[in-house]
């Protein structure tokens, strides 16, 4: 914890961190009282932050460990936005809403000087420049950030993502359920289930394995 960013929390965020990024980041923080912890996987959520209450006089910010560099930025500055935003608004905070304008200007002006200093992928940055005007209430949320920040994500191995499977192929998820990829609908896939046929709605953005020949269906 710190108002001023201590050795060891910076040691914490410096391996998943871009290097350039590192001094932003401590600049941010300056000022907060702020418990980081990197944790391990969530499906729910890539970070969390929760502010002080009775008997804890700081905040906490939880961020993924397996973000990329970019994402992990990009999700740490979410959270501290968070932050900052409840510190700034004082007598104000139970009117605040999370993702509201207050919230939507801090996290712009943290992203701001990020995008602008070139330390970031071209896409990466281009894709943040347009969510400047209007940050979304989670990253998940603006489809060509996502894939922006997904480019410099290390695919699992033999995985593939749904939206670029051809029309037909068979493929498995989390090594049980197998189906057959069907049109792109939007941001998912149509897909049918080889046991049942039913048609569920994949998105896209799922890693899954391809298999090369249609499986006999399990009885």
């Amino acid at each position: 914890m710190t108002r001023s960013l201590r050795p060891e929390a910076l040691e914490i965020l410096r391996p998943h961190l871009p290097a350039e990024a590192v001094g932003h980041v401590t600049r941010a923080l300056t000022g907060l009282a702020v418990e980081l912890r990197v944790v391990r996987p969530r499906r729910t959520k890539l970070g969390d932050h929760r502010p002080p209450f009775a008997g804890r006089g700081h905040h906490r910010i939880t961020v993924n460990a397996d973000l990329n560099p970019y994402a992990f930025l990009t999700t740490l500055l979410h959270e501290i936005a968070h932050a900052a935003t409840w510190e700034r608004h004082g007598r104000r905070r139970r009117r605040l809403r999370p993702h509201g304008e207050e919230w939507k200007r801090e996290f712009s002006s943290m992203l701001a000087p990020v995008v602008d200093a070139g330390v970031l992928p071209d896409d990466v940055a281009a894709a943040l420049a347009r969510s400047l005007e209007n940050p979304a209430a989670a990253t998940c949320s603006d489809r060509r950030l996502v894939l922006a920040l997904a480019r410099y994500d290390d695919p699992p191995k033999n995985r593939v993502r749904v939206e670029d499977l051809a029309d037909g192929t068979w493929f498995r998820v989390d090594g049980r359920h197998t189906f057959r990829a069907g049109p792109l609908v939007r941001t998912r896939r149509q897909c049918f289930e080889r046991r049942t046929g039913r048609e569920y709605r994949v998105h896209g953005l799922l890693f899954v394995e391809p298999l090369p020949v249609p499986p006999e269906p399990r009885g």
